[in-house]
């Protein structure tokens, strides 16, 4: 497991898992679905953020220079 991850979540979510009565391939299964709703979670704060790039660019109104 990428030692990011683990630091991202925090070792309680892990031990939470780890506690739970899962075999293997379920507990391998709850790992990849936490990986895929944060790269999903990433993606959409990167849109989120160039959108408002996108937006702040649009709008800019030009200003009088002295």
């Amino acid at each position: 497991m990428n030692n990011d991850f683990k630091v991202k979540f925090g070792s309680v979510i892990f031990d939470r898992l780890n506690t739970v009565h899962l075999s293997e391939q379920e507990r391998l299964a709850a790992m990849n679905a936490m990986l895929d709703a944060d790269a999903i979670v990433e993606r959409c704060t990167w849109i989120v953020n160039k959108i408002e790039q996108l937006g702040a660019f649009l709008f800019m109104r030009p200003g009088i220079k002295h």
